[in-house]
C-alpha cells in the first residue's frame, strides 16, 4: 500500500526500482506518468495549480488504491500525486501496478488513472498565457471512462 500527496518533483525510475526491489513473485510492472499539457482547450496554459486537503484526499487516495490491490491481485502498487503550481511539461501523477501477470497490471493502472481523474479529492485551477484563471470542472468524459469499472468493491 503506497501514496503519496507531494509538492516534491518525483523520479519515476527510482520509485520502480524502489517498489520491485528483488522481488520474484512479479511478472508485469506497469507505469503511468501524467504530465501537464501547454494547452486546455485550445488555450496556452501558463500553469496548474492544485489545491487539497491533504487528510480527505491522502485517505481517498489509500482507499482507491486498496481497492485496485484486492480486485486486480496486485502485487504492489503505488500512486503519487502532486499539488501545487505546475508548468506544462511537469510530471503530475505517477500509477504504477506490480502483479504476477500483465493483463492486471495494466487494467488496475488504467482503473487508477479513470478515478484518479474522475474522483480524485483535488481542485484545479488553470492560469492561461493571456493572463485568464479558470476552475477546472469535472469532465463527463472522464466520468463515463470510470463508469466501465462497473461497481466499486468497497464502499464509503
Amino acid at each position: 500500500m503506497a501514496v503519496r500527496v507531494q509538492r516534491e518533483l518525483f523520479d519515476a525510475a527510482s520509485e520502480v526500482q524502489a517498489l520491485v526491489g528483488g522481488r520474484t513473485d512479479v511478472g508485469s510492472v506497469v507505469t503511468f506518468t501524467g504530465l501537464v499539457r501547454g494547452d486546455a482547450g485550445g488555450r496556452a496554459l501558463r500553469s496548474l495549480t492544485l489545491e487539497h486537503y491533504p487528510d480527505m484526499t491522502e485517505a481517498e487516495l489509500l482507499r482507491i488504491e486498496a481497492e485496485a490491490r484486492e480486485r486486480f491481485g496486485l502485487a504492489g502498487s503505488l500512486v503519487i500525486h502532486r499539488y501545487g503550481e505546475l508548468a506544462p511539461g511537469d510530471p503530475i501523477v505517477l500509477v504504477v501496478t506490480l502483479s504476477p501477470h500483465r493483463q492486471a497490471a495494466f487494467d488496475a493502472a488504467a482503473f487508477l488513472m479513470d478515478y484518479l481523474k474522475s474522483r480524485a479529492p483535488f481542485w484545479k485551477k488553470e492560469a492561461f498565457e493571456d493572463g485568464t484563471e479558470t476552475w477546472v470542472d469535472a469532465r463527463e468524459t472522464d466520468a463515463a471512462a470510470l463508469g466501465r469499472w462497473g461497481a466499486p468493491v468497497t464502499q464509503k
